[in-house]
């Protein structure tokens, strides 16, 4: 147990850390305060060997490379500060028009075009966490007030990697965020398609063309993508002649921990349980992500060969009527907590 520190670039003429989490199980948590992502994370399989089910890189230079850049699958990234699209790029809060930046069409995702994967964080280590901060100024991106921002990572004896954000803005504002990370728990040694996939409610929003959240939220009972029971996850693929880009939908008004999905692999022995306080969960099977991204040792990335479990607000949640805290309101306290359990 401890944390590690060492340097993992440079960037706009400062030094770029890089924290090393370990437990007495063998799982190492990589995470750098560029952009406060996660970039390997280290777990026995079944027969002890330990292995990277993560996707990222091992040098900044990396997330600078032209396959990523032109790509941008968001590798591991702390997302902020409204994590997915929001519809038209506008919102209307307290009679008052936003415009924020567009870059995803005429949509803003990820908090815009530098969002907060995109800047370097104070990091503090901590026994075995690292608590990373960053202020964000009124009007960045086009979202109202100053907001100060912390999000603290804990790798616990139980094989829990915990994620806690807190944000306390000083006008009222829209905060949603998530954390990025794709995971293959057979090490990349195979797409995703293999694994079982079991989300714990039978709702998901419904797109439109834009993928943009509508506000409707549509019963998937019985359908192909009722994960439920728990199913294979390229046989729904298969079912769906598409890949996962769901937001599942939980009862959780009061904002309590629990567990909303479980992803396994027979292969590997694998197993990641997802517990969050949220209301949403972007399932997603990286169908967009290039074929031409991988690991400085070849690890290979691409289309299907790592899942997301994003845990968040409503997306498009702004313009969606009664969106469960989509708005933070000036001097509250921004609250979320994601937990992700590794077994093996």
């Amino acid at each position: 147990m401890g944390v590690a520190v060492s340097i993992f670039g440079n960037y706009q003429s400062e030094d770029i850390k890089e924290f090393s989490l370990k437990n007495e199980n063998g799982i190492e948590v990589k995470i750098t305060n560029y952009g406060a992502t996660v970039t390997s994370i280290l777990v026995p399989n079944k027969n002890g060997t330990i292995e990277n089910i993560a996707c990222g890189f091992d040098t900044l230079d990396g997330y600078f490379a032209k396959d990523y850049v032109e790509n941008s699958p968001y590798f591991g990234g702390t997302i902020g500060r409204y994590c997915s699209q929001i519809k038209d790029s506008k919102f209307t809060l307290n009679g008052k028009e936003y415009n924020l930046e567009k870059n995803c069409g005429e949509n803003n995702l990820h908090g815009g075009v530098v969002g907060f994967d995109k800047k370097i964080w104070k990091a503090e280590a901590l026994d075995n966490a690292v608590k990373m901060s960053i202020y964000s100024k009124d009007l960045e991106e086009g979202f109202p007030g100053n907001v100060e921002v912390s999000v603290t990572f804990t790798l616990s004896s139980d094989n829990e990697l915990k994620i806690d954000y807190n944000a306390t803005p000083d006008q009222d504002t829209p905060l949603s965020l998530t954390n990025h990370t794709y995971f293959n728990l057979n090490a990349f040694s195979s797409t995703v398609e293999g694994h079982n996939a079991r989300v714990n409610t039978s709702k998901r929003h419904v797109m439109d063309e834009t993928g943009a959240a509508t506000g409707e939220i549509e019963n998937v009972s019985g359908k192909a993508d009722d994960l439920t029971e728990g199913k294979i996850i390229g046989d729904v693929h298969t079912a769906m002649n598409d890949g996962f880009e769901h937001f599942y939908v939980f009862d959780n008004n009061n904002f309590k921990l629990k567990e909303v999905a479980k992803i396994k692999s027979n292969e590997s022995g694998r197993s990641l349980a997802v517990s969050s306080t949220e209301p949403c969960m972007l399932l997603y099977t990286g169908k967009y992500t290039s074929d031409a991204i991988k690991r400085e040792n070849g690890e290979q990335y691409g289309k299907y060969r790592g899942f997301c479990c994003e845990t968040h607000r409503y997306q498009n949640g702004p313009n969606i009527e009664n969106s469960p805290k989509s708005i933070t309101k000036a001097g509250e306290e921004f609250k979320s907590t994601t937990i992700f359990k590794f077994g093996w």
